[in-house]
């Protein structure tokens, strides 16, 4: 099923050919293409959401927390 967005050369929801799942600068998913009336190039906001959450989870935790935890516990007497 081809996913659908709004073209702003049609002025209309239209389906899009080659779709492509892509990560925007601030970690979010979308999804771009082509309408497939008029060629023009398509992108969806939130539709990628899947690759968004497997990047925040692939993220390790840091050491920083235990960092602080440790120097603060060392200096109480």
């Amino acid at each position: 099923m081809a996913t659908q967005a709004y073209c702003v050369k049609c002025k209309a929801k239209r389906d899009m050919k080659d779709e492509k799942q892509v990560t925007m600068k601030n970690g979010q998913g979308a999804i771009s293409g082509i309408c497939t009336v008029c060629g023009t190039k398509m992108f969806k906001i939130g539709g990628g959401k899947k690759i968004a959450k497997a990047k925040a989870a692939s993220k390790k935790p840091t050491t920083r927390t235990a960092k602080v935890k440790a120097k603060s516990t060392s200096k109480r007497k």
